[in-house]
């Protein structure tokens, strides 16, 4: 496995991570931000200050370049966490991916899919500074679609209704997976990492035995059957609402746990999964630490599937290991060529969503939400935006001297 960090330090022209810098220098000099009270909370403002000149030719230049085009986003499944909004406005990382809670707006009986309260979640977020971008974990799609059961037809109507919704609040992208009963699962989420930072990790040895679930033996057959019904009904509605439906990975991509099959596990079922219903509204969230887990060179994999145009959303992530036994570690370590993922995007001409994923937890830092760490997120946003500057800068000094 190649060194990330050596390989990043030999092929980029500059590193823009220090952009974060000032708040950690801050944090550990003792300094403290509060969060704005709900009544005194500002908007989101402009950049520009009156004090200075407009920006130059050459200045404009690099806002146009600035984070390669795409959408730089952060990840609020604890709500609005004011501490990490704060942090993300003040890195100018104001994109928003999080799911429809009433409850996080007070409404308690109302149901997620309708457009008063897709609407006023949306409002809520407008009124933080950010703006949503992408749904991840929608209402309306759980156990009865993914497993046959009875109520799915209900079950995809309404997510039928939630697209047709979100995209009347003006947002387009739905981030969702194909895992029943058990999702996303680690075996130990507080490994000792780098420097004594808390990452996730899992062992496939630690649960290959565990008994079976109240729903027994689900085969891969079953889930290809139900994965085609729900395409086949919910794409053409996508199609129509202009949605963008991001199948995420399996995680982990073990063939089975508790008797649960996987099916979303290798390149060629992605492939598989797109061949159910060609559309440029069914695609994937590339999540790169799953797909790396699953043997795949991350860069030709970006460039393949986005010959396709069918990546909708990215999480930015390094891993180490085997879908059998692997853990999570920092951006700048492990075994996927960040640089040359970061390459491979820009390259395809991706503009979308794009976030940081599983970040370790750092010193000082609460592991209540393993791989969401607010220190952790700081350094990855910075080392992510430092990637995209070094690939559309090269890119443009090839072009200059051409």
């Amino acid at each position: 496995m190649r060194d990330s960090r050596r390989s990043f330090i030999k092929k980029s022209t500059t590193l823009a991570s220090a952009l974060t810098a000032g708040g950690l220098v801050a944090r550990a000099a003792g300094l403290a931000f509060p969060p704005a009270s709900p009544l005194s909370r500002p908007r989101a403002q402009s950049s520009q200050n009156a004090n200075f000149p407009a920006p130059s030719a050459a200045a404009k230049t690099r806002d146009f370049v600035r984070d390669a085009g795409m959408q730089m986003s952060e990840a609020y499944f604890d709500g609005f966490n004011q501490h990490k909004i704060a942090l993300c406005k003040q890195m100018d990382v104001l994109g928003a991916v999080a799911g429809i809670n009433p409850k996080m707006i007070g409404l308690n009986d109302a149901k997620p899919w309708d457009l008063p309260v897709i609407q006023a979640v949306k409002n809520a977020w407008d009124n933080e500074g950010l703006t949503l971008r992408v749904i991840e974990g929608p209402p309306a799609l759980g156990e009865k679609t993914k497993l046959g059961l009875e109520g799915r037809d209900e079950e995809i109507s309404n997510f039928i209704t939630f697209m047709h919704n979100i995209s009347k609040a003006g947002i387009d992208t739905i981030c969702y997976n194909w895992m029943p009963v058990i999702g996303w699962y680690r075996t130990d989420n507080q490994k000792r990492g780098r420097g004594g930072a808390l990452v996730t990790a899992f062992d496939n040895d630690a649960i290959k035995d565990a008994p079976p679930t109240q729903y027994g033996q689900v085969s891969k057959e079953q889930l290809w059957k139900t994965l085609e019904y729900f395409l086949k009904a919910v794409v053409p509605e996508a199609e129509k609402a202009g949605v963008k439906l991001a199948m995420h990975p399996d995680d982990p991509q073990v063939d089975q746990i508790r008797g649960i099959s996987r099916i979303m596990t290798t390149v060629d079922n992605f492939k598989r999964m797109l061949d159910l219903y060609p559309s440029p509204n069914n695609g994937i969230t590339m999540c790169q630490g799953n797909f790396s887990l699953m043997g795949a060179d991350i860069p030709a994999t970006v460039r393949d599937l986005g010959a396709r145009k069918v990546i909708h959303f990215v999480h930015f992530r390094n891993v180490r290991g085997g879908k059998f036994k692997f853990e999570e570690c920092f951006h700048d370590e492990g075994q996927i060529d960040m640089y040359e993922a970061m390459k491979a995007y820009y390259d395809i001409g991706f503009k979308g969503p794009i976030r940081p994923d599983h970040v370790p937890t750092m010193a000082e830092d609460s592991n209540t939400f393993p791989g969401y760490s607010t220190i952790g997120v700081l350094y990855a946003n910075g080392y992510i935006r430092g990637l995209m500057e070094s690939v559309s800068k090269a890119a443009a000094h090839q072009q200059n001297n051409r």
